[in-house]
């Protein structure tokens, strides 16, 4: 198996990946799939992150992350976002904001729009309480469109270390060009820095376990494992540090997220040691 995964990526480097493609044994099989996928797994981490960045600016701003007294629920770290909420009793949950992006909102060079909602069952901060974010059927991220549903539910041991498991279902992306990839799979991640401010700016989460998978409508799948912490910054929007164990029809190596330094290229070495870079 690792011999034909070898040959695919080797075609990949000396044709173009647009209209050329390679084959093993008579099978006619484009290995563009195997970037495509790559591709698609960095783009389907980066809206996870986004969305989740929403939730917790959400619950920050009003009064949702821990108990404070705080009751304006009106803001949101965005210009151009309408945002609703259900149950604006302070303390009082089930809570249920809506947040319109319009058709066109762009902030912190992110581009959204359609709707986003997230419920909160208590306090973010406490012990078993869940944030659930649903992509309406109408909600793009930099053109593309993102579906699913994600839970993150608290499973804090040690308050100075807040903990949640992330659990994706019903996950689907359309990329800019109508490729469509379905998604699920659970993480676990810790909060390392900021548990101790109230402001979310020195907030630093770690993807410590977990296991994704990506599949395409024509069969091929890939899943990720973590194999080395992955390291997201609030302030950041891509995951900066960390290393992804790559599995799938054709790929098979790793997917290296770089030094912590805030941008948005990454790497993937293949079993051979061929090494291809990744735009997030």
């Amino acid at each position: 198996m690792k011999i034909l995964k070898s040959h695919f990526l080797q075609c990949l480097l000396l044709v173009s990946v647009l209209f050329l493609s390679c084959s093993k044994d008579d099978n006619d099989e484009n290995p563009t799939l195997d970037q495509d996928l790559l591709i698609a797994n960095s783009q389907i981490d980066y809206a996870n992150e986004v969305d989740f960045n929403s939730g917790l600016e959400i619950a920050n701003d009003n009064s949702v992350y821990t108990a404070r007294n705080n009751s304006n629920f009106e803001t949101f770290n965005s210009n151009c976002a309408t945002i609703t909420v259900d149950n604006a009793n302070p303390g009082e949950f089930p809570k249920t904001f809506t947040i319109d992006f319009g058709t066109a909102c762009t902030y912190n060079g992110i581009t959204r729009s359609g709707t986003l909602t997230i419920t909160f069952s208590d306090y973010v901060i406490n012990y078993g309480s869940t944030m659930t974010i649903v992509r309406g059927n109408d909600y793009y991220i930099n053109g593309r469109k993102l579906e699913g549903t994600i839970v993150y539910q608290n499973e804090t041991t040690n308050s100075s270390i807040p903990q949640w498991s992330r659990t994706i279902t019903n996950g689907k992306m359309t990329t800019l060009t109508g490729g469509v990839f379905t998604f699920s799979g659970t993480w676990t991640t810790q909060q390392t820095a900021g548990a101790g401010t109230l402001t979310l700016g020195d907030n630093i989460y770690e993807i410590i376990s977990g296991t994704h998978t990506i599949n395409r409508p024509n069969g091929t799948t890939l899943t990720m494992t973590v194999l080395e912490t992955l390291v997201k910054k609030y302030a950041c929007n891509y995951i900066s540090q960390g290393k992804l164990d790559l599995q799938g029809t054709f790929l098979d190596g790793v997917l290296d997220y770089g030094d912590n330094t805030c941008d948005n290229q990454a790497s993937y070495t293949h079993s051979n040691n061929q090494v291809f870079p990744i735009n997030l």
